[in-house]
């Protein structure tokens, strides 16, 4: 498998680059990746990179965009952090990777039975980790149903899940409300900004366009 060059990441499009990450991930589902040489890859990428992706995701450890995505050294921009929700610093990488490096793709990735996400339901409370929940708990205040209190929580893993995917769309449109440089090439066709789902028991990415 070859790796991107300047050449190769100016041809493709946002919609080839998604393409690239549906056929990864359902070579990750079925056991069958690509033959890369990483070492080679190493040597390939020291002297530049040429990514056509930007994945946003958790630092959840069973959501790996290179792995789930099958892809290889110098072909993402993968940002994490616990919700996977944007800030100025994340906003800024974005800005770079789309404007400057030539990513041609911004994924907003949530997971299934996210750990942030469930603090968020439960609103929980510790140190640091507190202004991070603070920033997801929007999206559980966005889902209305249920409405029973006693299921608003953690051990609702369905209400958990909703909350994971709305806090998904409602990041997406942070992005375009906080980042012109996004939002104008986006209505340029340069990039496309999507939101997708990892489930973690079976491995496969749901995309929404």
């Amino acid at each position: 498998m070859y790796t991107h060059t300047k050449e190769t990441q100016s041809k493709m499009t946002p919609e080839s680059s998604l393409q690239n990450l549906r056929e990864g991930n359902k070579r990750f589902q079925e056991n069958v990746r690509l033959s890369r040489n990483l070492v080679q890859q190493v040597r390939e990428t020291a002297s530049g990179q040429y990514p056509y992706a930007t994945v946003l995701s958790c630092i959840d450890s069973r959501v790996s965009s290179e792995l789930i995505f099958d892809q290889g050294m110098g072909d993402l921009f993968s940002i994490r952090i616990a919700g996977n929700f944007v800030n100025e610093d994340i906003l800024g990488s974005m800005e770079f990777a789309c404007k400057l490096a030539g990513t041609k793709l911004v994924v907003v990735l949530g997971h299934t039975a996210c750990g942030a996400v469930k603090g968020a339901c439960d609103h929980a409370r510790l140190g640091n980790l507190t202004t991070l929940i603070n920033k997801i708990e929007p999206a559980v205040a966005a889902v209305s149903e249920p409405a029973d209190e006693s299921l608003r929580n953690s051990k609702n893993i369905d209400f958990v899940n909703q909350v994971a995917e709305k806090n998904v769309m409602m990041t997406i449109e942070n992005i375009r409300n906080q980042s012109p440089v996004l939002v104008e090439m986006e209505k340029n066709h340069e990039i496309k900004i999507i939101g997708g789902m990892y489930d973690i028991s079976n491995g496969e990415v749901t995309f929404y366009n």
